[in-house]
């Protein structure tokens, strides 16, 4: 029965069928069976109770076994002939078997054989004896090993289901943890960057205020384009955050020009260099690129104590390099993972297959090269 008490056709249809097919079909069936009892009123009966009795075989599988046995029984005790009574019995053992249990089951299975095997040795007529266990028997075994794979098969297959699903959820926190660690990376290099210019522009203009106020508006214009640029990028990485949220276009090596002017106000001059013929990157590899050398660039503005860096970009063919040096005194951050914008650019370049290398310069000063694999398109 379906959920509020409805029938539902799984419930009513072989109920319906079993029932038809009995009434009609036994009377065939006795009469290839000569010496069998003739089909009569109390023949019916039970046909029907054990039919009628399979529209509650789901809801109570036992107590439904339990009835057509007895009815199946006493229908072959009777001596009536084998016929499709004998179907609503293996539908009743095999609803048993596929949804209970395999030890509920089969005490159940075995209490319905015990009971069903009484006619081979008491029954109005001939009685076959011993030599009719074993075709009795397999009225009961054939439909309930069938219930018992049909019910392993069907746990199996919700199992299977369980462990996908939990599965994509795993992999749904996965990338979500990865998208939050990404957009952590963009900020920690987009305000790292903003602020590492606005203090040292902010240095300048409060060192020529007293002096030279009129050069010290064009410091605080500077502070003022670079804390809206670091604001309207911030705006756009965070934008991911939220669901739906269409974010600008992703930072590149297009964007190194920018980087240069904007650092010139703040006090560093930048000398950028470009090596064999620029390309259209794919998207990870163009914003590595950019971000790292932003973060070495703003590592000689914090760290170096110099007023000029050199970056040069290297187009390959299966590859593209990035080497940021200063004439400084190599106080940059050294190569041992620490410092969180040296371990963010090694994290982004390894990610993408390719290699890091920081350290001091062997004529002085400090050098930031990365390595980044690139598909070849030819």
């Amino acid at each position: 029965m379906r959920p509020g008490g409805r029938w539902g056709w799984p419930d009513v249809a072989p109920a319906l069928v079993l029932l038809a097919f009995g009434l009609l079909a036994t009377g065939l069936a006795g009469d290839n069976q000569p010496g069998s009892s003739p089909v009569d009123a109390a023949c019916r009966v039970l046909i029907a109770v054990a039919a009628l009795a399979l529209l509650l075989r789901r809801r109570a599988p036992v107590p439904v076994l339990a009835v057509v046995t007895v009815a199946t029984s006493t229908y072959l005790v009777l001596g009536y002939p084998y016929g499709p009574i004998l179907l609503a019995f293996l539908l009743a053992v095999y609803t048993v078997a596929v949804r209970l249990p395999v030890r509920p089951a089969a005490l159940a299975a075995g209490g319905a054989f015990v009971l069903l095997v009484a006619h081979v040795f008491v029954a109005r007529g001939p009685a076959p004896g011993w030599a009719g266990v074993l075709p009795a028997s397999a009225w009961v075994v054939v439909p309930f090993a069938v219930g018992v794979v049909a019910r392993v098969s069907r746990e199996s297959a919700a199992r299977t289901r369980a462990e996908e699903a939990r599965a994509r959820a795993e992999q749904a926190r996965r990338q979500a943890d990865e998208e939050r660690l990404r957009i952590a990376q963009e900020v920690h290099d987009v305000v790292g960057h903003g602020l590492a210019a606005i203090s040292m522009q902010a240095e300048i203009a409060l060192h020529l205020l007293p002096k030279r106020p009129e050069q010290a508006e064009t410091a605080l214009t500077a502070i003022s384009r670079t804390s809206r640029e670091a604001l309207d990028e911030l705006r756009v990485t965070l934008g991911a955050v939220r669901q739906g949220a269409e974010r600008g276009p992703v930072p590149g090596l297009a964007r190194l020009p920018a980087l240069r002017d904007r650092l010139a106000g703040a006090g560093l001059a930048v000398r950028t260099r470009v090596v064999g013929d620029p390309r259209e990157l794919p998207a990870a590899v163009d914003l590595t690129a950019y971000r790292v050398a932003q973060e070495a660039l703003t590592n000689v503005l914090r760290h170096a104590g110099v007023t000029s860096a050199e970056v040069t970009v290297d187009y390959r063919a299966d590859e593209v390099t990035v080497e940021v040096t200063d004439e400084g005194a190599g106080t940059a951050p050294a190569d041992d993972g620490s410092g969180h914008g040296l371990a963010g650019m090694r994290e982004r370049v390894e990610a993408l297959g390719g290699r890091l290398a920081t350290g001091p310069r062997p004529g002085g000063g400090f050098r930031v090269y990365a390595r980044l694999p690139v598909e070849s398109t030819t």
